[in-house]
């Protein structure tokens, strides 16, 4: 489970971490987002001398964007990180309290004080050199045969990926596997295998003609060798060429990531006897024998074509190639519990090549990285415990119960839609589960032993601990109210096979909910959060799944075209948009999230003017009601990201960069009143060129 260098996002991703802002100098003032300075919109972030219909991110955050510096262990900042911080320090407090008072090792407190220790054990690390890692890399030298590798490979299969909730497709692993209902077995829970075993982010960088695709994969390849010598691996270049080359052929076997991202095309169902007949190559028996999935009888095909050609791979290529590829990628993916020089240069080409990184982040906040993925509950339900109150998830509950009502009253006044596609629509909107701050029930961790001294086998029990936890899951009804993100994650996620929503306890904090601030603030930031999460329902992969969460057409023809040709017509605004002179933004790619953008803008909008009761919104500080509400929404999304994250996002990502999404008001006739924005000015739409989407 690679931990490298993340960027924050609001969407089906769960993706936590990355920079905050912060500035260097005596005099150098930074406009920001600090938590408890302002009790309402930043009136220091903004430069008023733009004209908010030219460029309203800028109007909204251009003076945070001219002062605001990113920190040298971070690839990009922004507002999101104003909340990460406050729930970082908040849980480096809770875990040194645990750390310092200890625990039974069977209990949880035992368990974080024990995991945590080992890892900030960077000497005992260092000294124990790759005796850790010594067991698994015998294991791989010890392959004879193809009959082996399967085994092997299945073995190593983790439940590491989530294309629904999360649009997570990463894993170093051959396949990952996801557990929970059927895209096309309703009401039957099963694990689907995903496509896998590559070391760049995804297969356009090994497959990419930009010069600068090509740079990085050099870059790769030294870092490969680079990372061998390090683990002491003899041969280094010669094997660094034989995984490259490989992985090369793993990349030209993947779907592409917007193949990915259409739930429509990844519906496939096969029996166990299928992979023999339809992806002949490994031996399925023992691979599933190895990975516990032997008594599983269907399975999500998400990567049909892919699964076929991976495994025609394990066939087709040299076992020693295979064997280097596993050691490799063993000591990559936990590169942050061998020895420092693995380490550091594992930081060097994620941290920097990839993202412009200069500085990796302090061991003992990475620490509480690694706390958050191996026993993310346990330090959730502290963390829920203290600083979540009643009196916040009520709330915060009231808010979404007028957001959904708001959708739903949008839904029902569409005068294109028939009624039969009208009636569903409500009822999915009416039949959310939404769960609020933390869930009901915790994960309980009795199966997770931990060392004290050996950070190495702790991430390994881990790994194995949450995928014994997942596939338990098979063959059981599904759990409409299961969380996948934990009270201290400061994200929010549709879930859309369960018709359901999480919003963790972390973001319901400044700068995007505040008790004390008035509700133009609260609902154009937590409020359009809200609106996302639900509209999400309703975006062009969402809108695919019924009220149960049974991915079936439940449209008429004549609604599906029109809600595609909206669809198109976002798609297009958002192609306009060019970070770089050789990139723009993909509209296609990142339509689901932006689709999301501009619903659940409105949603929350109708939402908050009915929670008016008729009466005017007040004046605060010169803005009105209705631009507090616009100008809350674009300070939510201030980013800055260094060039080679920003690429990077733009490239391969399914979001658009904060400052593109902060636009979505220009498909919004309330922004142009709030703001007078004319023809002729730069963000100016004709109203029948606004996207309305759903109402």
């Amino acid at each position: 489970m690679r931990k490298t260098v993340f960027v924050l996002l609001l969407s089906t991703a769960a993706i936590v971490a990355g920079p905050v802002a912060c500035s260097k100098g005596g005099d150098k003032q930074e406009a920001s987002y600090t938590v408890g300075t302002e009790l309402g919109i930043s009136k220091a972030a903004m430069d008023t001398s733009v004209k908010p219909g030219d460029d309203f991110y800028a109007y909204a955050n251009g003076n945070w964007q001219k002062t605001t510096e990113i920190p040298a262990d971070r690839s990009s900042t922004g507002a999101f990180y104003t909340a990460f911080l406050e729930t970082e320090k908040r849980t480096r407090e809770l875990v040194d309290a645990i750390v310092k008072r200890g625990g039974d090792a069977d209990s949880d407190a035992g368990r974080i004080a024990a995991f945590y220790k080992a890892y900030v054990s960077t000497d005992a690390i260092d000294a124990a050199g790759m005796k850790p890692v010594e067991a698994d890399l015998a294991r791989f030298a010890a392959i004879g045969d193809k009959a082996a590798l399967a085994k092997v490979l299945g073995e190593q299969t983790r439940a590491d990926v989530d294309p629904l909730n999360a649009t997570d497709f990463n894993t170093e692993n051959l396949f990952g596997i996801f557990v929970t209902q059927g895209l096309a077995t309703p009401g039957d829970v099963i694990p689907y295998i995903l496509q896998g075993g590559l070391g760049l982010p995804e297969r356009e960088y090994y497959l990419s003609a930009d010069p600068k695709m090509a740079a990085l994969r050099t870059q790769y390849q030294a870092y490969i060798a680079k990372l061998l010598t390090a683990a002491g691996q003899p041969d280094a270049a010669a094997k660094a060429k034989r995984i490259y080359d490989l992985e090369v052929k793993i990349a030209r076997a993947h779907a592409t990531r917007e193949a990915s991202e259409d739930f429509t095309r990844s519906a496939d169902v096969w029996t166990r006897a299928d992979f023999a007949k339809k992806a002949p190559g490994i031996d399925w028996d023992a691979y599933f024998a190895a990975a516990g999935l032997d008594k599983a009888a269907k399975f999500g095909a998400y990567h049909a074509k892919a699964i076929t050609g991976l495994s025609a791979l394990v066939a087709s290529e040299p076992l020693d190639a295979w064997k280097d590829w596993l050691a490799f990628h063993q000591i990559n993916s936990h590169a942050d519990v061998l020895p420092s020089a693995i380490d550091t240069a594992h930081f060097a080409f994620y941290g920097t090549a990839l993202f412009g990184t200069p500085q990796q982040r302090s061991r003992d906040k990475r620490a509480l990285d690694a706390l958050n993925t191996y026993l993310g509950d346990a330090v959730g339900r502290v963390y829920a415990e203290k600083y979540f109150p009643a009196s916040a998830k009520a709330e915060v509950g009231d808010m979404v119960k007028g957001i959904k009502a708001a959708f739903a009253k949008r839904v029902g006044a569409i005068d294109w839609m028939a009624p039969e596609t009208k009636k569903e629509a409500i009822k999915k909107v009416e039949t959310i589960v939404v769960g609020v701050g933390y869930p009901e029930t915790w994960r309980d961790y009795g199966s997770y032993t931990i060392s004290a001294d050996n950070a190495y086998a702790n991430e390994i029990a881990g790994e194995k601990a949450e995928y014994v936890h997942q596939l338990a899951k098979i063959g059981k009804p599904m759990d409409k109210a299961e969380w996948w993100m934990t009270p201290q994650t400061v994200n929010a996620v549709n879930l859309p096979v369960q018709n359901a929503l999480n919003f963790p306890a972390a973001i319901l904090q400044p700068p995007f909910f505040n008790a004390a601030a008035d509700p133009a603030y609260n609902y154009g930031a937590i409020g359009a959060v809200i609106g996302h999460e639900i509209s999400h329902s309703f975006d062009n992969n969402g809108a695919a799944f019924d009220s149960t969460g049974a991915l079936r057409n439940w449209w008429t023809a004549a609604d599906l075209r029109k809600f595609e040709e909206a669809g198109a017509a976002l798609a297009a605004q958002f192609d306009t948009y060019k970070p770089f002179p050789d990139l723009a933004v993909n509209g296609k790619l990142t339509l689901g999230e932006n689709i999301a953008d501009v619903a659940g803008l409105q949603a929350a909008y109708d939402a908050y003017h009915a929670s008016l009761n008729g009466k005017d919104a007040p004046v605060i500080d010169g803005f009105t009601g209705d631009q507090r509400f616009f100008i809350a929404y674009a300070q939510t999304w201030a980013t800055k990201m260094r060039d080679e994250a920003l690429r990077q996002r733009v490239a391969t990502d399914g979001h658009a960069p904060g400052m593109y999404r902060a636009l979505t008001v220009r498909n919004l006739d309330a922004w142009y009143k709030a703001f007078d924005v004319k023809e002729g000015d730069a963000l100016y739409l004709a109203p029948d060129k606004r996207v309305r989407v759903w109402g």
